[in-house]
């Protein structure tokens, strides 16, 4: 059989090259196809095959000369008939289509923990890398060093501890990193015999060995589908300082900015011009009123009373909140400056002064001394500007000066049609002090950045001095004056309307954004598929939570499902998987079952009562079940990523409320004793905080930090 037409089928334009190299007349083509003809006569079923594999044009290129009979005249007349090689080419893309699918079900890609990369890291896996694992799946961000993914899709869901799995992620061994992964031990059937020689636990890749256990292994298994699920955890740790343990959802919904789109918004805020009729668009977000422990209404509340929830106050005796604004609002918010004065008493800081200001015109509205119902320990006038002397003759309650201040809001709504703004600095302090909860506020602390970025906020006295040219709060021990201090919001805010966005920033400070906002800019969730564009995002995001997840970490999601239970939790991301390309979602169940979710609050009695070990049985029970229904519904070659976020928060939490109370105690004792200069000495001997203290409290912060991470394909 001749092998030299399939070695090169287009024989047509092999005679063309010829022709033209050594001049050869019309003659030698006719003879080049005459001996293609010949060939095709003597291996007609051979030559079939090669053209098969040709282009349209190459088969129906027609000659000139003496007529001849057409080789491909059989073949033309099936195609005309049957559209017999166009159906061949969509025949052969099917098959490839499935030994594709056969090949990845039968070797289906996995995950793949890369320890040389986590060896060389200098602290645990941290919750920025599990949002930027799941940008990079979503096909957005660079590849993750420390991990080999092959597929994209996940959800997520938090909650377990290191003793529910019968393994240690706190290495004691000093020779061995523990950054690692920890392999899970299989789980046991409880019908079967104890086993007390080696264990078999799963490898990294896809295999098995055995281990001896240090003691006979625990029958009792906790999570079983987790433990079959997963093969390792890997060892997290949450964002936080050496005294406090940081948001988690912040850590993973909220990311920095990479460089290039910073250079891109540094353009558009340059060509951009900022309503100046309009200072909604500085308006904090409920994740950040959240964020800075502003008191939250009820409509912008987290039902769930997690740690995130913001703080326990809002619902205690004495406190009051405005309307939710209407969807349909018109016209322009009016925007009142508050500033509040405080003084000491035995409940804490309490309120002496108020005073409001018409941001548009500049007229005091409102300017009150309260009288605090509890005795003054200290008039702290140092600060607040006020004497004893100044609230000898002053009756003005509480209740009667907020009362004042809530009938200028609604005047304010009833004349505009818009729900008014609140403006100050650090405006949470005051909004306690006033025991006001407000859905729109404008903080110049937030407004403007420290030069060191967050989470520091500049001071208003160093903030009038760099961006208004003046001083003030220069009076000494005459203390701070509240519409002084209101003008000053005033100024900086007509300053950033004047300015743009970018007026009172820094290149040092670190610029945020969602992780929706990111995905919007992403290839996949871009209309065009250019980076960038994010208009008509085709990528589907969900978010299901307990609470109202759409106004804060689930705010700019494609979808949010409000739930009140993990049962809900569970059927909301049963709804979501067909129509979304990633789901995040919590289960609080176990969290709340061991007293986990404890407000953010420095009263006396911050210890818990011990859980319930039943309740904690139950709640493992339950949980297991919903991941596992959650995990049997995913398509396949589904990215599953679990993550618990931190470790128990209670030990923490104590001692960071007995830490408030000592402090409090001990400016109490400066201020009652003579001169001031009282030392710890005559603290009570019940609220003493010393150097043991501070470094259990370092301790507590550092294990409350620790988490795990849980990552397969399905």
């Amino acid at each position: 059989m001749k092998r030299g037409p399939l070695a090169d089928p287009p024989s047509t334009s092999s005679s063309v090259h010829k022709s033209k190299k050594h001049k050869t007349t019309q003659s030698s083509s006719t003879a080049t196809l005459s001996g293609t003809e010949e060939y095709m006569n003597g291996n007609g079923d051979e030559w079939k095959s090669v053209e098969k594999r040709k282009t349209k044009h190459a088969v129906s290129a027609p000659q000139q000369g003496t007529p001849m009979s057409n080789p491909f005249s059989s073949l033309l007349q099936d195609g005309k008939q049957s559209g017999g090689e166009w159906e061949k080419v969509e025949r052969r893309k099917a098959k490839k289509a499935r030994k594709i699918d056969e090949k990845l079900d039968n070797t289906p890609p996995r995950f793949f923990y890369v320890n040389s990369e986590i060896v060389k890291r200098r602290e645990a896996v941290n919750i920025g890398d599990i949002r930027d694992l799941v940008l990079h799946l979503l096909g957005e961000a660079a590849p993750q060093p420390w991990l080999k993914v092959e597929v994209f899709v996940t959800l997520f869901v938090p909650g377990i501890l290191p003793e529910h799995l019968k393994i240690n992620i706190q290495s004691t061994s000093a020779t061995l990193n523990p950054n690692l992964p920890v392999s899970i031990p299989l789980p046991r059937d409880a019908s079967a015999p104890l086993q007390t020689g080696p264990v078999v636990v799963k490898t990294l890749f896809g295999g098995s060995k055995e281990i001896v256990p240090d003691a006979p292994p625990d029958t009792s298994a906790k999570l079983p589908f987790v433990a079959r699920t997963f093969s390792h955890a890997c060892p997290t740790r949450a964002p936080g300082d050496s005294y406090r343990m940081h948001s988690v959802l912040g850590a993973f919904f909220q990311g920095p900015v990479s460089a290039d789109e910073r250079k891109r918004r540094t353009v558009a805020s340059r060509r951009r011009r900022v309503d100046t009729k309009d200072p909604s668009v500085f308006v904090l977000t409920p994740a950040q009123m959240v964020e800075n422990e502003y008191p939250l209404p009820s409509y912008l509340r987290d039902a769930s009373g997690g740690r995130e929830a913001g703080s326990s106050n809002e619902d205690g005796e004495g406190w009051a909140e405005t309307g939710k604004p209407e969807d349909d609002e018109t016209g322009v918010a009016d925007v009142f400056a508050v500033d509040c004065e405080m003084c000491l008493t035995e409940d804490g800081k309490e309120l002496t002064r108020l005073c409001v200001i018409n941001y548009a015109s500049g007229e005091v509205l409102l300017d009150q001394l309260v009288k605090p119902i509890k005795p003054i320990l200290d008039y702290l006038t140092r600060w607040s500007g006020i004497t004893e002397e100044g609230l000898r003759n002053v009756t003005t309650s509480l209740a009667s000066a907020r009362g004042a201040l809530l009938d200028l809001l609604t005047a304010s709504q009833t004349k505009t049609g818009r729900a008014p703004i609140l403006l100050g600095h650090s405006l949470e302090s005051d909004l306690r002090a006033l025991k006001l909860a407000h859905g729109r506020c404008i903080d110049t602390a937030l407004l403007y950045h420290h030069p060191r970025g967050r989470p520091l906020k500049p001071g208003l006295a160093w903030l009038t001095k760099k961006w208004c040219g003046r001083e003030i709060q220069n009076r000494g021990d005459g203390g701070h004056d509240a519409e002084e201090d209101a003008r000053a919001c005033v100024e900086l805010l007509r300053r950033k309307m004047q300015g743009g966005p970018g007026f009172g920033e820094f290149k040092t400070t670190t610029e945020c954004e969602s992780v929706f906002e990111r995905l919007r800019r992403s290839i996949r969730g871009s209309a065009s598929g250019e980076p960038g564009s994010g208009e008509g995002a085709a990528l589907r995001t969900a978010v299901v939570d307990r609470g109202n997840p759409a106004t804060w970490h689930g705010a700019g999601a494609s979808r949010t499902v409000a739930c009140a239970t993990d049962e809900e939790v569970a059927k909301g991301v049963l709804q979501c998987i067909d129509d979304s390309d990633f789901i995040w979602a919590r289960f609080s169940g176990l969290a709340e079952a061991q007293n986990w979710l404890q407000q953010k609050s420095a009263t006396e009695d911050a210890k818990a009562a011990p859980p319930d070990a039943n309740a904690i049985d139950s709640a493992l029970k339950t949980l297991n079940a919903h991941v596992s229904i959650v995990h049997a519904s995913l398509p396949a070659r589904t990215a599953f990523v679990v993550f618990t976020g931190h470790a128990d928060p209670r030990t923490m939490v104590e001692l960071q409320a007995r830490k408030a109370a000592f402090e409090g105690a001990l400016r109490t004792t400066q201020a009652a004793g003579a001169g001031g200069g009282v030392g710890a000495g005559t603290v009570p001997e019940g609220v003493r905080w010393t150097m043991a203290d501070v470094r259990a409290l370092e301790e507590a912060v550092e294990r409350a930090r620790r988490g795990m991470l849980f990552l397969c394909l399905k």
